[in-house]
């Protein structure tokens, strides 16, 4: 009886673990700034709150899956340094990071607006920015020396939403609508790539 428990005991866990991912991919998403980094701030908007929240909807938008994991270098009102976001990104070695920003200029009110993608020079991250030149309005594609691009050993785009000082970027990033429909863009992005 006992060997006949343990043999349906090891069949049982053969089966589950059949079913269990054996190398799960991770996905980073980055959002830009927080703690006493405001970002680009505009009345009552701040650059740290919009990137965290539509990182958190980016990866509640794919819990239900099991292809990849998505992971945030902040969920809330925390500051990690450039040094240890990029730190945890190169420990984890994840298949892209996106890192997610606001843009701004001097003036009050800037009629440039729409996404811009800067990224490494490498065809992974040039393949990435693509995807997302098709999902977004994208006003420009530059390769840039940035911390996150140039210390990040993974694929990786900074992508600037729109612009905090144009109504139009403003109010479409702000709203609950505008945050939901960039994250399920996000989404989209990450199933194809």
């Amino acid at each position: 009886m006992r060997g006949f428990k343990l043999l349906a005991l090891s069949a049982f866990s053969a089966s589950f673990l059949s079913f269990t991912p054996i190398s799960k991919k991770y996905i980073v998403i980055d959002a830009g700034h927080g703690g006493n980094d405001m970002g680009s701030v505009y009345g009552k908007f701040s650059e740290k709150e919009i990137t965290v929240n539509i990182a958190k909807e980016i990866k509640k938008l794919n819990e239900s899956q099991d292809q990849y994991e998505v992971i945030l270098t902040r969920d809330s009102d925390a500051y990690p340094t450039l040094q240890e976001r990029t730190a945890m990104i190169n420990k984890l070695n994840p298949e892209i990071v996106i890192s997610l920003h606001m843009n701004s200029n001097p003036e009050k009110e800037t009629p440039k607006q729409g996404t811009e993608v800067y990224i490494q020079n490498t065809e992974n991250s040039k393949k990435l920015a693509e995807k997302i030149s098709k999902k977004f309005d994208v006003a420009k594609v530059e390769e840039r020396n940035l911390h996150m691009l140039r210390e990040t050993k993974a694929p990786a785009v900074l992508v600037e939403l729109g612009f905090m000082n144009n109504t139009k970027d403003r109010e479409y990033v702000t709203s609950e609508k505008g945050q939901k429909e960039i994250a399920q863009k996000f989404t989209e992005i990450i199933r194809e790539y």
